[in-house]
């Protein structure tokens, strides 16, 4: 048996006819009679009778139709406490992101809701491959994710919002020679030590066009996922890296060249399954992190002044 098949017998019962029935549900009277043949494969007795012309509840019929209004009520109760979930707009919203996009984003987000009354968000940091973060949206709310600009597209699974396309630049001590330059050419960083990501992380493409517009393979050094660790190799002179111009933070003995010649970008998006954007919770974060992403690009400042 099923919500329909309970309110035909309810409204067949205070009505007293499969025509009125039919009116008052606005569907046709075989449409009435289906749902009752249905109802009755499950029930082991007579639910209707025949009372001349009319089609009546039996006892049993009775019943089970007194027992649909409690059964109508608590579905009620149901999709309102739903309703109350969905509209809530204090309701709880995870968040998870990749580390220097969490550095970025998430002082931004907590402070922009902390007002009465927000979303309260829980904040995850998940640092994977960029295959892996689709994957996450059955775990958390929102997903901030980055792919490089010649990446192919997040699949359909799941929606994906743009927040920032940032641009990549070549990380340097900021005594080194090339430092004095204001954009770099994959020729003259090919034959630096490098730090990269490992494999299979966002990144590592712009590496190998690097090695591939050069003509010849860097040499990797260091294979360090953490910005901020890389910041301080790259400060004590352990090679060159390349870091997000937004999102990264300055380093005193770091300088950033754009690089010339090679599409140097990411894109860094939200990721969610469509469903969870129902929740005005999560519409209310997802555009508190569009306002961040506005203040992550206003921080933007010319790597190479006059270029």
């Amino acid at each position: 048996m099923d919500e329909r098949q309970l309110r035909v017998l309810r409204e067949l019962g205070e009505l007293g006819s499969v025509t009125a029935a039919a009116e008052a549900l606005r569907v046709t009277p075989s449409a009435i009679s289906q749902q009752l043949r249905l109802l009755q494969r499950s029930i082991p007795v007579p639910l209707t009778e025949r009372d001349g012309r009319r089609l009546v509840l039996t006892a049993a019929g009775q019943a089970l139709a007194d027992a649909a209004i409690g059964v109508e009520t608590a579905l009620a109760r149901a999709r309102h406490a739903v309703d109350a979930f969905v509209e809530r707009p204090d309701g709880a919203v995870s968040v998870a992101a990749f580390h220097s996009g969490a550095a970025a984003f998430f002082p931004l987000l907590l402070r922009g809701l902390g007002t009465p009354g927000s979303p309260r968000v829980s904040l995850h940091d998940e640092d994977v491959a960029q295959d892996d973060f689709p994957p996450l949206t059955r775990h958390y709310d929102l997903v901030l994710a980055h792919r490089l600009d010649h990446a192919p597209p997040w699949p359909a699974t799941a929606t994906a919002t743009p927040l920032l396309r940032e641009p990549l630049d070549i990380a340097l001590p900021a005594d080194h020679p090339l430092a004095a330059k204001p954009a770099l050419t994959p020729q003259e960083v090919a034959d630096q030590p490098w730090i990269t990501v490992h494999d299979g992380f966002p990144l590592m493409a712009t590496v190998e066009a690097v090695s591939a517009a050069a003509g010849r393979r860097v040499e990797i050094v260091h294979r360090i996922n953490e910005i901020a660790v890389v910041a301080e190799v790259v400060a004590a002179g352990g090679g060159v890296a390349l870091m997000p111009r937004w999102t990264s933070r300055p380093h005193p003995a770091v300088v950033l060249r754009p690089l010339s010649g090679i599409r140097a970008a990411r894109h860094i998006d939200v990721l969610h399954r469509p469903e969870r954007a129902a929740r005005r919770a999560v519409r209310t974060v997802l555009a508190e992190l569009r306002r961040a992403a506005e203040t992550v690009r206003g921080r933007g400042v010319d790597p190479a002044p006059g270029t």
